[in-house]
């Protein structure tokens, strides 16, 4: 077993059972591309077994703080197991959830969703890719399903020094689903859609978006960064008579058009507009419209601590054009999936946000992703989406 030795002091992090190791941190030692060794302190003390990634600024990913644990095919077995256990335990409306949600489960990098009868998954690092084979056995035995499509596609394996690999690892078929959420019916493409397909994680806020447009008796409301429109969908379910769905993914918008005629609702209820969304808001600010309600559900502005600055920036900016073009009692619904901004620090753009539309909002709400994508106390960093929920004043 190949050993890491870290520098004085750059071990309080393990310590405290957080999963990543920067490149600056380590004294010596190296190893093959996601290979598992011994991680010690400059003292010689045991910290943890972990995956060594020779390319990435995160040199190395804790599997396990346990001295007398294996990394072998049986530990990922155990821990795709408990991961399985604990969404056993939610109370999810859906038969779509996210299985295993890295660091989160004890697994970093990998993240795995189940759309009905179809797991997949995305191997984002080193040490994931290493137990590639394993792991998808893993997967399949667990959960007594055939059907294992990868979706390893995305910046994270840019950085990890990975090819991007997309296909089938186990069984074949259609791509093309259809799954329940909530009272509702969505459909998706795995091999085309964001992420794994659809964005699972805001879930939970659809469904209280549908209660607030029924609790407050909204009519009209702007959907900006639509995707596919799931929360145009909510919207209808809660009674609103005029939604517009902006999205600047054409194929994305016809999707949200199909969505809507498989709930069953009025055509005449949902525009899809093909345009870009801030020229949108100011041109609708232009043109004297305003709305019950807004949803602002924009893509990572900001992947790291490093991009905040000109995030922040794209973020307020949004924010004050929707806080201008909400009737008076308005309702936002505003999230950030960024990781490299903190709810604090949304709060604060919001607020800026505000104050420069001349506003103030009543925070009726605060969202986040749902629980079949968990926090962990050791890992703030997984608190990557954040949300308000609010009522303009």
């Amino acid at each position: 077993m190949k050993k890491i030795t870290l520098r004085a002091g750059k071990e309080r992090s393990l310590v405290k059972r957080h999963p990543w190791v920067f490149e600056s941190s380590i004294a010596r030692g190296g190893a093959d591309s996601g290979e598992t060794v011994r991680v010690e302190a400059a003292d010689g003390a045991f910290l943890c077994w972990a995956a060594f990634s020779p390319k990435s600024l995160i040199r190395l990913r804790a599997w396990s703080f346990d001295e007398a644990e294996r990394i072998d095919a049986a530990f990922f077995k155990r821990r795709i197991e408990q991961a399985v256990a604990m969404r056993q335990r939610l109370a999810i409306a859906s038969d779509a959830w996210r299985l295993v949600h890295g660091e989160a489960d004890g697994l970093p990098g990998l993240v795995v969703d189940r759309y009905g009868d179809t797991l997949v998954a995305q191997f984002g690092s080193a040490g994931a890719e290493r137990w590639k084979a394993g792991i998808a056995d893993a997967l399949l035995a667990t959960t007594g399903l055939t059907r294992l499509f990868e979706r390893s596609d995305a910046q994270a394996r840019e950085w990890e020094g990975l090819p991007a690999q997309t296909g089938w690892l186990r069984g074949e078929g259609e791509t093309a689903l259809t799954i329940r959420e909530h009272d509702w019916r969505l459909t998706l493409d795995v091999a085309e859609g964001h992420k794994t397909g659809y964005y699972l994680d805001q879930r939970d806020s659809r469904r209280r978006f549908a209660d607030a447009v029924k609790q407050y008796g909204v009519n009209s409301v702007l959907n900006c960064f639509s995707y596919t429109g799931g929360f145009s969908v909510a919207a209808l379910a809660g009674g609103a008579s005029e939604v517009i769905s902006v999205d600047s993914s054409g194929p994305a918008l016809e999707r949200a058009q199909a969505h809507v005629a498989l709930n069953g609702f009025d055509a005449g209820r949902h525009q899809a507009w093909d345009a870009d969304v801030n020229a949108t808001l100011r041109r609708c600010l232009a043109e004297g419209r305003r709305f019950d309600a807004i949803v602002l559900d924009p893509p990572k502005f900001a992947p790291t601590a490093a991009h905040a600055e000109r995030a922040s920036r794209a973020y307020k900016d949004i924010n004050r054009l929707a806080f201008m073009l909400l009737n008076e009692g308005g309702l936002l619904y505003t999230f950030s999936c960024s990781g490299g901004i903190s709810p604090d620090l949304f709060h604060k753009i919001v607020a800026g946000a505000g104050l420069d539309a001349g506003v103030d909002g009543y925070i009726v709400e605060r969202l986040s992703a749902a629980a079949d994508h968990p926090q962990t106390v050791c890992f703030p960093e997984g608190d990557y989406l954040k949300g308000l929920g609010l009522l303009k004043r």
